[in-house]
């Protein structure tokens, strides 16, 4: 029986692995699914992913988000931003003039003058509530343009609430997708007053107003039904498919960026964001013989990461690629040598983290050195997979790299076989997803 789906998303959906699991995981079982995300300049407003699905983009932008009344406030920015343009060398065509679409608020570039004293207050109040006026847009767009379904599944506190109306509009099921602790998590982390008061409420309300709530492992669900006051939380790992590397192990990183055949491959993947052990794995690669630490991803921090690995000091150490589609990461994780999966312990979600690197590299067969914290240690143990370490310690971390890379070629092979055993037996999405389609199933009271 054909069922209906909708995935809401807080982004654009271009490197979302979970949702593109869900989605392949119900177009391939003859359900109809719809991605709405967020659309950006440059991307298709609606697509056909290759896989089948359809890729719904909604704008969510902070001025659209202000309510009527808001309107005073909307046209001092809008007339700021024109001002702003007109002062600039370039001019509007410059690619540093504030693009108006999904930025929100840019910052000025040197030569133009400072704002104005209501330039100045109107900045400050759409800082401080850009998430609110981003989520009324996204609604708002969401409603116009989103179909009727019989589940909405809600990715993040930015995706619930979308969901949650979809669902009010249509009939359908809910279900909030929480993948972190976001109240304790990155920026809402130090996020302080009101503002994190109210979201953190708001998000409170959503979970409770849900169907269901599920989120990717234990340490989060357990936390996270004592914080929402909600029934624990179903449990669907984000693991990879099933995969079987091939013999003899791919070479990519060496084709790529032209490494001797003796150079061992540490591998970070995944965003490039603070806190994730990315300084730490390039302070730790320089007590690591015959090796370079490869980062292969996208985010913020990927300027400084270009500098670092432009320094004499880094020369044949550190490396940095882009991101590659989410049906080939996996692939090219199985030709690292070993993963590096090191959240610092600065905030509790980053402490029950189990982060898809982990996973990934599990199912590539790769070695692993990750954080002794709870979302990731008591698997590395249990399956033999990966060397929990302090990730604050540099020595510890290359010294677990060593262990690895030195160890005899029966001992690495071993360390490979485990990971892919645990990876074949448990921590795949075949089965975590079974979980996840029993519950669309008990909701909804149809067969997913």
């Amino acid at each position: 029986m054909r069922q209906r789906c909708v995935l809401v998303l807080p982004s654009t959906g271009e490197f979302d692995s979970r949702t593109y699991r869900i989605a392949r995981t119900l177009h391939e079982r003859g359900h109809d699914v719809t991605v709405v995300a967020r659309w950006k300049a440059g991307l298709a407003r609606e697509e056909i992913h290759p896989i089948g699905y359809r890729i719904q983009r909604v704008d969510a932008d902070t001025l659209d988000g202000i309510p009527l009344v808001g309107g005073v406030l909307r046209e001092v920015v809008r007339g700021l931003r024109r001002r702003r343009r007109a002062s600039s060398p370039a001019g509007a065509g410059s690619p540093s003039a504030t693009n108006g679409t999904t930025a929100g608020w840019a910052h000025p570039v040197a030569s133009e003058a400072p704002p104005s004293r209501a330039g100045r207050l109107a900045e400050s109040i759409l800082r401080r509530v850009r998430i609110f006026l981003m989520l009324r847009s996204h609604r708002r767009n969401a409603l116009r343009q989103a179909p009727a379904a019989d589940i909405y599944h809600g990715m993040a506190y930015m995706g619930i609430g979308v969901a949650l109306a979809l669902g009010r509009r249509h009939g359908g099921k809910v279900l909030y997708d929480s993948r972190d602790i976001y109240m304790v998590a990155a920026n809402l982390a130090k996020l302080r007053g009101p503002a994190k008061w109210l979201l953190a409420r708001a998000e409170k309300r959503w979970a409770q107003a849900a169907d269901r709530v599920l989120t990717v492992n234990v340490p989060y669900a357990e936390e996270l039904a004592r914080r929402f006051d909600v029934p624990m939380p179903l449990v669907v790992m984000n693991c990879s498919y099933r995969f079987t590397p091939p013999e003899p192990r791919e070479r990519r990183f060496h084709e790529a960026l032209g490494l001797t055949p003796e150079t061992r491959v540490v591998l970070y993947q995944g965003g490039f964001s603070p806190e994730r052990g990315i300084e730490e794995l390039v302070k730790a690669i320089h007590q690591v013989p015959n090796a370079a630490l490869v980062c292969m991803g996208y985010g913020v921090l990927e300027p400084k990461l270009r500098d670092w690995a432009a320094e004499p000091r880094n020369a044949g150490k550190l490396y940095v690629l882009p991101a590659v589609d989410p049906t080939e990461v996996i692939p090219w994780v199985a030709c690292a040598d070993v993963v590096g999966a090191l959240f610092q312990p600065t905030t509790l979600n980053h402490r029950l983290s189990t982060p898809n690197k982990f996973l990934e590299a599990m199912a590539a067969g790769v070695p692993t050195v990750v954080s002794d914290d709870p979302g990731m240690a008591p698997i590395a143990r249990d399956a033999g997979c990966g060397i929990p370490v302090d990730p604050l310690d540099i020595d510890a971390i290359a010294a677990a790299i060593r262990t690895i890379l030195d160890a005899p070629e029966d001992e690495r092979r071993a360390w490979r076989e485990r990971a892919l055993a645990a990876a074949h037996d448990r921590y795949n999405w075949e089965t975590q997803v079974q979980g996840l389609l029993e519950e669309y199933a008990r909701l909804t009271g149809k067969p997913w």
